[in-house]
């Protein structure tokens, strides 16, 4: 299984109610359904332990896709590439990193 840590900053502008109202109703909902998709969870930062700092990423996505090939098909489907869109006007240049768990 391949676990993708997606982390964001929303951009300038951006109202947190909307996108945080958006992600319950579209982005959690759409990719949940997807056959590939093991689970799915939008988490908002609250800092950093230990410090006052705030985090450096105001939002973090753990995605656990069970079929990355399936996956890849699905994120071509005109209802995925929408919910890309949306996302990509909510989000400050997101990173996707790719993990595979040190004990599988």
């Amino acid at each position: 299984m391949t676990t993708i840590v997606v982390l964001f900053n929303l951009k300038d502008g951006t109202d947190r109610s909307a996108y945080e109202a958006w992600a319950k109703e579209t982005d959690l909902k759409t990719v949940r359904s997807l056959a590939s998709i093991s689970s799915f969870n939008v988490f908002r930062a609250n800092g950093l332990l230990g410090t006052e700092d705030p985090s450096p990423f105001e939002y973090v996505e753990i995605i656990d896709v069970a079929d990355m090939a399936k996956f890849g098909e699905e994120v071509g489907t005109d209802v995925m590439q929408k919910v890309a869109g949306e996302f990509q006007g909510f989000a400050d240049n997101p990173m996707f990193i790719l993990t595979d768990n040190i004990e599988s």
